[in-house]
């Protein structure tokens, strides 16, 4: 015989072996139930199945403690956490049969059953246990995480107070910061590159602070400075600058997924989320401890406003859990509540921990040690809070009122009904007139077609009509400013409030219709919290307590991934480069001791940003150049050891700002409120607005541009602006001919590119100092010699082209000049910060 025939005829008669042990024989099946069996079934085992355990062990009441569900065969066979509930024919291993004696178990828990009935039991068990329930158990499996194992992992330890080492060379123990960095240079046997120039410095310093370059007066105004420690007062003064909140609110708004729309299948407009930005940009100006700044994005609507805050403020904070994406189509509404708790959770897990705790919605997390039970515990917290994110209406199913930030709500409320009921006056009056139109165009069309039976209809009178469509016209112009305008005078706010309180249950594999065992509200068990009965005796949601718990010193990750974000936007990667993910599946820390030194010293500084972000700017590491160094690059391709600066592209927001700054054409007073808040949230994408209204072009800083989902602005889509549908802390950066085509042929350049070329001609200089003006406009430096001249033999060989063509001097001076501020804009050293 063949072996391979051999070998298959071999597993064959196994698989037939292992069939007959593994089936007992004296199994029932629905199917094989005699009369007799199914009788004994329905009046001594069944009744007494639904009266005293179904409460606790069905899938009808949405609970299955113990893993056990007894209201389906499969199901009460299958047995739960503690072993099988009935086993065919073995009274010993009917783990029911103990719990019903009181033995193993107290089953029902607050009497045991009489003798009779636990004999009836024993009965059925030995026939075979024959019983005719059909149907799939709603069972939630033990997790068989090892929580100890897993707080051995670098991130669920606390960051420690390290002292920072001793290294050899003196130059490079001033900080801290530099000694954990040259400690790990020394022992990768590298030599960091030299400190960078100071005009390269100054321009890194400005992006990185303010998201702006400097102006020629700022440069010779530092370049001037002679005093000691110009440097310091200059990162003093970028801090305290307004424009500091717009860069680094601009970060945290990346994290937040913020917009000002739903996208998805219905795009409806969220005229209010402007608050939540505005309140964003404040928060990072005014140096808000971050972990106030958590918490009130968490909880603000439970907290008490601190010295000098107003009553409303914590409460626009938690516009961060209202601004994300929404199935407002979906019509079942657990549906829709349930993935919006899902999205909440990503959001806050992943903003402020960098774990992916959403992965654990259908099952044990597949990496981390974060189990459906401790996702579910959040779930709990979220699913006792009611969203606010607007009266949708207008084509969605899902709709909530908006959050009121008014000192006299009561008053908001008032107004609120005086304009619904303008509203529907004015639909009133307006079907009145139609159906008058309609009724005047039916007898027209009569008297039209008995024309030729001689019948004397009258015919509505032309003045009469033209006057009711005159009117009708009025009705709808005023209806349509009533719906958009909303109430006058109400102050309204996206956020969140506490709902009835409730605990979750597992929801088996994430559907809504598999309910498993209820989870008390709580946090993750990895990080401590074992015993989740202290959130059973809160009143409110428990999200006051989970934000509490977030910034907790207590909590390893929370300082960690947020020092790691700010050096990330410093340096262009993060000591731990998947800044999003600290867990098993994302990149271990370059330099560990650094970090924890870094969390230990923002906890310390009350979590401040810009403290931390004044040390690590004053640092020598950050001081480094970009320079290429062949022997280090060799050992270190990607800069792991930081022995440069890494070169890395402008943000989409900062390239359009210096664009619209060297023009001389921007404009940095804050905007009042949004593009998007002259719209009503009924309206959207598709629905009497179409993406042209927002891809603007306005000379305000790009943070104000209005980001509507699927819609957002060219200027910023090009340049991988971050996807505001998802969390992104890391932006991805891309190098596509549209983004060269973009500045070849966008109006926008263009029209910048002349607006700074008509300036550089108002200073009636010679060309030479033009193009060193321009220079120093676009790239905050001045030319090489090489490069003033191929600039000047530019600009004039153009300008004698034009002319040749027939332009005027001026005209032709003027384009030919704006031609060479394109090619600057267009260039790489603009785009690139070194």
């Amino acid at each position: 015989m063949n072996k391979y025939l051999s070998n298959s005829f071999i597993v064959y008669l196994a698989g037939c072996l292992l069939l007959l042990v593994l089936v007992p024989h004296q199994e029932a099946c629905a199917d094989d139930l005699n009369p007799k069996q199914l009788k004994f079934f329905e009046t001594k085992i069944r009744p007494v199945l639904a009266n005293h355990c179904y409460t606790c062990h069905s899938s009808k009441s949405g609970k299955t403690k113990g893993g056990f569900s007894l209201d389906t065969r499969e199901g009460i066979r299958q047995g739960g956490d503690s072993g099988h509930g009935v086993v065919p024919g073995d009274i010993d291993g009917s783990l029911i049969i103990s719990a019903m004696k009181h033995e193993s178990f107290e089953m029902p828990p607050k009497k045991q059953l009489p003798a009779n009935v636990i004999k009836n039991f024993e009965t059925w068990v030995k026939m075979g246990a024959p019983d005719p329930r059909g149907g799939k158990p709603i069972v939630h499996s033990k997790s068989v995480i090892d929580f100890e194992e897993g707080r051995k992992y670098w991130a669920f330890q606390k960051p420690q107070k390290v002292e920072p080492p001793t290294v050899k060379d003196k130059t490079w123990n001033g900080s801290e910061i530099d000694r954990f960095v040259k400690k790990q240079l020394d022992e990768a046997g590298l030599e960091p590159v030299g400190t960078a120039d100071e005009e390269h410095l100054l321009r890194r310093d400005y992006i990185n602070l303010v998201g702006l370059p400097p102006t020629q007066k700022q440069i010779e105004e530092y370049l001037s400075d002679t005093s000691a420690k110009k440097r310091e007062k200059l990162i003093d003064r970028l801090l305290n600058s307004p424009q500091f909140g717009e860069r680094w609110g601009r970060h945290w708004l990346d994290v937040a997924r913020f917009a000002e729309s739903n996208g998805r299948e219905r795009n409806f407009l969220f005229p209010h989320a402007w608050r939540y930005r505005n309140y964003v940009i404040d928060s990072f100006n005014s140096d808000k401890p971050f972990s106030r700044f958590v918490q009130e994005q968490v909880a603000g609507d439970q907290l008490k406003p601190v010295a000098g805050q107003s009553a409303m403020e914590a409460k626009i904070g938690t516009g961060f859990l209202a601004i994300g994406p929404k199935l407002l189509n979906e019509r079942n509404k657990e549906v829709f509540v349930m993935d919006m708790v899902d999205e909440q959770i990503d959001v806050i897990s992943r903003s402020t921990m960098a774990m992916t705790v959403a992965c654990a919605r259908c099952h044990d997390h597949k990496f981390d040690p974060i189990s459906t039970d401790d996702y579910y515990a959040i779930a709990g917290i979220l699913r006792s809070t009611q969203t606010l994110f607007g009266r949708a209406g207008g084509g969605s199913r899902q709709a909530t009122p908006l959050m009121s930030i008014s000192d006299n709500p009561d008053l908001d409320k008032k107004i609120e009904q005086d304009h619904a009921k303008k509203i529907k006056q004015l639909t009133a009056n307006l079907n009145e007139i139609n159906q008058q139109l309609k009724s005047k165009n039916k007898k027209d069309g009569v008297a039209q077609g008995n024309k030729s039976k001689a019948t004397k209809t009258a015919k509505p009178d032309p003045k009469k009509l033209a006057e009711l469509r005159k009117r009708q016209r009025v009705l709808q112009q005023q209806l349509k400013q009533l719906r958009q305008s909303g109430p006058e005078g109400v102050e309204n706010a996206m956020g969140v409030s506490d709902g009835p309180c409730v605990d979750c249950n597992v929801l088996i594999r994430g559907e809504v219709t598999s309910k498993g065992n209820k989870v008390p509200r709580g946090f993750l068990t990895v990080l401590g919290q074992q015993d989740r009965e202290e959130l059973a005796d809160v009143k409110k949601s428990g999200r006051l307590e989970l934000a509490n718990w977030l910034v907790s010193p207590e909590n390893p990750l929370t300082a960690r991934v947020t020092v790691n974000r700010i050096w990330r936007h410093l340096f262009g990667e993060g000591i731990v480069r998947t800044v999003d993910n600290f867990g098993e599946s994302g990149e271990r820390p370059t330099h560990p001791q650094l970090l924890d030194f870094l969390a230990v010293r923002l906890m310390e500084n009350e979590w401040s940003f810009k403290k931390t972000i004044r040390e690590i700017m004053l640092s020598r590491t950050y001081q480094l150049s970009g320079d290429y160094q062949k022997t280090n690059y060799q050992v270190d391709p990607d800069n792991r050891f930081l022995w440069r600066m890494n070169s890395r592209r402008l943000d989409a927001e900062v390239l359009r700002d210096s664009i619209l700054l060297s023009a001389g054409e921007l404009d940095l007073v804050r905007p009042e409120t949004s593009v998007v808040a002259k719209y009503k949230s009924t309206q959207g994408i598709g629905r009497g607005v179409t993406e042209d209204a927002f891809n603007v072009e306005m000379p305000k800083r790009s943070v104000y541009l209005p980001v509507v989902r699927n819609a957002v602005p060219e200027s910023l889509r090009v340049f991988d602006f971050a996807e505001p549908s998802i969390l992104v802390g890391d932006r991805m950066v891309t190098t596509v001919p549209t983004q060269a085509l973009f500045m070849m042929n966008s109006t926008f350049v263009i029209d910048q590119s002349k607006n700074l070329a008509q300036r550089l001609m108002q200073q009636d200089e010679p060309r030479a100092s033009q193009i060193v003006a321009a220079y120093r406009a676009v790239v905050t430096r001045s030319p090489s010699d090489e490069e003033l001249e191929r600039g000047t033999q530019f600009v004039d060989s153009t300008t004698q082209k034009l002319l040749d063509k027939n332009k005027n001097e001026s005209d032709a001076e003027q384009l030919a000049l704006a031609a060479f501020c394109q090619a600057l804009y267009a260039s790489g050293e603009f785009r690139i910060l070194n």
